[in-house]
């Protein structure tokens, strides 16, 4: 099983051609772990060009970043309603109740040369506030913990099903979230900026950082071992 992964790419509009040609010589899932959009979570564009790039890329599932994420609901709903691919946050919740405009997690369901893969993405977004904090009664988003988050997800997934974090909280708590929550199978991280050469493994879970603008798209190769994704081949493919 193929993944292509990016993150911040912070409206470099140059991905989706090489993209494209990436999967169509060897096809794959792709997902992004936020900060697409030059947007922030306080300043709000109408227009957004990078979101219809991401969609001519293919993308399967993007998690929400700081750049998604906007203090108005408002602003976050019609941001979520520009983009025609799955939105994911686990940790980001209403304290009014209001309909969210994404998901906690999205799992597809993929065969790949005759082998069934059931695949769970999650998104983790690095918390803006403390949980109480008189911000919270201002915006009414509530930030959850992101590893009991994470833990809490794990231990609702079954064994068969390859669990993957889409985690927009940085390299450093990538590590500390690794080691706390070692039934996941793979982090495919964003928002420190970090450009790995090859996967680091924490707690035995294999962390991913692609690096920032679009530069390079990570591609991880899964296989299964007694049950268990590990990795089999990877890559940074150059896209600029």
């Amino acid at each position: 099983m193929r993944i292509y992964h990016t993150s911040d790419v912070h409206d470099r509009r140059h991905i989706a051609a090489p993209l494209l040609a990436l999967r169509a010589a060897k096809p794959g899932v792709y997902v992004d772990s936020g900060d697409s959009l030059r947007g922030s979570q306080t300043v709000y564009h109408r227009s957004e060009p990078i979101i219809a790039e991401l969609d001519r890329a293919g993308v399967d599932v993007q998690a929400i970043g700081n750049r998604e994420f906007h203090y108005l609901f408002g602003a976050l709903r019609a941001r979520a309603a520009q983009m025609h691919h799955p939105l994911v946050s686990a940790n980001l919740s209403d304290a009014k109740g209001r309909p969210l405009p994404f998901t906690a997690d999205v799992t597809l369901q993929r065969d790949e040369d005759g082998t069934p893969w059931s695949l769970r993405f999650f998104g983790l977004l690095v918390v803006q506030y403390p949980r109480g904090s008189p911000w919270e009664h201002v915006f009414s988003w509530r930030f959850a913990d992101p590893i009991e988050t994470a833990a809490a997800i794990a231990a609702t997934t079954p064994p068969e099903t390859t669990l993957i974090a889409l985690s927009h909280l940085g390299l450093p708590h990538d590590r500390l979230l690794a080691r706390a929550v070692p039934r996941l199978d793979l982090i495919l991280g964003g928002h420190s900026h970090d450009t790995l050469p090859e996967p680091e493994f924490a707690g035995g879970v294999p962390i991913v950082h692609a690096g920032p603008y679009g530069r390079f798209a990570s591609r991880t190769e899964l296989t299964k071992s007694g049950g268990r994704a590990t990795i089999a081949d990877f890559a940074l493919e150059r896209l600029e």
